[in-house]
């Protein structure tokens, strides 16, 4: 049972990070980005490349080598995200909410294909991998790689609750969640926020991305559509536009993954997870901790 929980708890953390920016994107404009997961899949490769530029790594020096390739890779995403925005979502800000959502798939198709064009169809092994060893807490093994990372996701989700929360930069985010014309006119620069709130988002994607390559050992141009699908299950079982409930949804999503391959095998685990988005969306449809709010006409 103790194994169940921290499999799921490790799994829920990459759910979280990622569907961060989900969440983020849609509580300021109403976008379901779902290009959001390729940029997942971007800071795989963008960490891969860099660790391919850097050379070989001793194991004494993978930790701190891969933390600077972290923060180099989420500016890289952040970047990507962000252009993402200028290009494809800005010029049609206005626009009928359908024409962004298929904007979005077109871009999710671009990147993952372009990925393909640049980097080949085959599957990349990752020039690092985490190892070291493991210890047992209440009958859980424990490895150091999942202890790392859990921890540079916790400490990433924290710092942008902090963020949204208590800095001038969360105020104006949420100010222009709850309006933006007004918000405009009260002098917010809504387009910079919003390029922001992209950079942040896109940014923690790509953290993950790296996680997960240099924990899972493969990295793929597809590996963003189905992490990109559970992100958006876990924000919105959590209460899509709200950060707390994105993180929980994260975890809980990764929870029930975990003992519903216990109970039922790993082919059903993804058939699991979204019966689950279903029933969320039939009992609950706000999610964990969304709330119901009336639309402005």
């Amino acid at each position: 049972m103790t194994q169940l929980i921290w499999n799921g708890l490790f799994v829920g953390s990459f759910y979280a990070l990622v569907a961060l920016g989900y969440s983020m994107v849609y509580g300021i404009i109403k976008l379901l980005n779902f290009a959001h997961g390729d940029l997942y899949m971007l800071g795989a490769f963008a960490g891969f490349a860099i660790l391919g530029a850097v050379g070989g790594v001793s194991s004494s020096m993978a930790l701190p080598v891969l933390l600077a390739v972290l923060v180099v890779t989420m500016a890289v995403t952040g970047l990507a995200g962000v252009a993402l925005e200028r290009i494809a979502y800005r010029p049609l800000r206005r626009a009928p909410r359908l024409s962004l959502l298929i904007t979005a798939v077109g871009a999710s198709f671009a990147l993952e294909y372009g990925m393909r064009a640049a980097a080949g169809a085959d599957p990349r092994v990752y020039p690092l991998r985490l190892g070291g060893s493991s210890l047992e807490v209440a009958g859980a093994r424990l490895t150091v790689a999942q202890l790392v990372l859990v921890g540079v996701a916790v400490v990433l989700m924290i710092g942008l609750n902090l963020l949204v929360t208590r800095t001038r930069e969360g105020r104006a985010m949420r100010a222009i969640a709850l309006d933006p014309t007004t918000s405009s006119l009260m002098g917010i620069d809504v387009n910079a926020v919003i390029s922001r709130t992209f950079f942040i988002g896109s940014a923690l994607a790509g953290a993950a991305g790296v996680m997960a390559g240099a924990y899972y050992g493969k990295i793929d141009f597809l590996m963003g559509f189905l992490i990109g699908l559970k992100a958006f299950t876990a924000a919105v079982i959590g209460g899509i536009g709200n950060i707390p409930g994105t993180m929980l949804g994260g975890l809980v999503l990764g929870l029930l993954e975990s003992f519903g391959t216990f109970w039922l095998g790993g082919e059903w685990r993804d058939v699991f997870a979204f019966g689950v988005l279903i029933l969320f969306l039939t009992v609950r449809p706000t999610g964990l901790l969304g709330e119901r709010v009336t639309e402005r006409v």
